[in-house]
């Protein structure tokens, strides 16, 4: 689950991370009003306007119906208003979020930490991740904060360092120092280098996240630490041990698909093909989309009923494909190991009669327990439904459905 930066921050705080203080506002007013709050508190005079959508790149991402850039600096607080009401409201475009941009509902207002006439500064970036290959967590950094770091990757991989953490053991005091050493740091600056990357890494493994990345993290001329931005991603599969991150969702940045699959229990992820695909189990889900590309199509989506798939199931399963424009046919593919295929058929003639008269062609592939069952119902229907039984058939019915 995708977060924004004002909730990572706030997460990583509560761990003890120096992080660049700000308030979230939704209105130009309530930014105005934040400023002078943050003002109060930290005694900050400049403010930097932040967009806040479940994207990266948002200070070079162009605001469509303003011109405005995602990420503004505002120097005095008679500044605020007029930059927040360029940004809220209007549709963010970067390069993750694609042409179709996101809304954004939200900015956060956020002390200005490059201290105004100051020069000794320098941007680092760090991540935490699991290193699926070793089963050990990894700390990434480098030098070259405030990049993306694919360029960084790409043009000086030198300067990128991993420290690899036994999840045992936790990371040690030792390679903290030697994380804050690689940076260049010494002094002040590297015990507080020392203390971040050491609070960091206790949030990563505290909240059960997939990611933590902070770029840039930045070395102040004072020589503090401070997490200028935040992008956190937390386990779907480890929420039920922290049900206070629940409020934390925002569904207005997600899929409407996506969300509306989650309330049936189904995994589904829109892609951007033309051939929609329902099946049960996430191998035979790749070999699916598979099967459809040697067909001359493309996957519009990865639709997975899991184990137990029944009428309402595989109903909700088709009103979802079927709101994609773009599929030109639609193909289940399910092997009866817990879930009876029979049970699936009456499923997909309960789906028909509910749904009315689906007008792309369906291709059923139905394989092992009661198939034969599950044919026979697919085939007495009187559905425009074509059936198969091994892999080569779907693929062969995908390819003439689809010429």
């Amino acid at each position: 689950m995708n977060i924004h930066e004002y909730q990572a921050k706030a997460i990583l705080k509560s761990y003890g991370v120096a992080i660049q203080e700000g308030k979230v506002a939704r209105t130009p007013q309530e930014a105005e009003a934040q400023a002078k709050l943050l003002t109060t508190e930290t005694g900050t005079s400049w403010y930097v306007v932040k967009a806040q959508i479940h994207a990266g790149g948002r200070g070079k991402g162009i605001v469509n119906e303003t011109g405005s850039n995602g990420v503004v600096l505002a120097k005095g607080i008679d500044k605020v208003f007029d930059i927040a009401k360029g940004i809220l409201g209007g549709t963010l475009v970067t390069k993750q979020t694609g042409p179709a941009g996101k809304k954004v509902n939200q900015v956060l207002i956020a002390q200005d930490v490059y201290y105004p006439g100051e020069s000794k500064t320098a941007e680092f970036y760090m991540s935490v991740l699991l290193n699926r290959k070793t089963g050990r967590n990894i700390i990434m950094y480098s030098t070259e904060g405030g990049m993306d770091i694919e360029t960084v990757a790409e043009n000086t991989p030198h300067l990128i360092f991993k420290e690899e953490i036994d999840p045992k053991v936790g990371i040690q005091a030792f390679q903290a120092r030697k994380i804050a050493f690689n940076l260049g740091l010494n002094g002040k600056a590297m015990k507080e280098m020392t203390k971040f990357v050491t609070s960091l890494y206790k949030a990563y493994v505290g909240t059960d996240a997939s990611m933590f990345e902070i770029n840039p993290v930045l070395k102040t001329s004072d020589d503090k630490i401070i997490a200028v931005d935040s992008k956190v991603n937390l386990d779907d599969n480890a929420l039920y041990r922290h049900p206070e991150f629940f409020e934390l969702r925002d569904l207005s940045e997600e899929d409407p698909a996506e969300v509306e699959a989650g309330k049936h229990n189904l995994n589904f992820i829109k892609l951007d093909g033309n051939v929609g695909c329902m099946v049960n189990g996430a191998g035979l889900a790749m070999a699916t989309m598979d099967i459809i590309k040697l067909s001359g199509g493309d996957p519009a989506n990865f639709l997975d009923v899991g184990g137990a798939a029944n009428a309402v199931t595989v109903e909700a399963g088709f009103r979802i494909i079927l709101k994609d424009p773009n599929v030109k046919a639609i193909l289940l593919n399910i092997f009866g190991g817990i879930v009876r295929c029979d049970r699936v058929a009456a499923g997909v003639v309960e789906a028909y009669k509910s749904i009315g008269e689906i007008k792309v062609p369906v291709i059923v592939r139905l394989q092992g327990t009661n198939a034969e069952e599950g044919k026979v119902l697919i085939d007495n229907s009187g559905l425009k439904v074509h059936s198969a039984i091994t892999l080569q058939e779907a693929a062969d019915l995908v390819k003439k459905v689809m010429a």
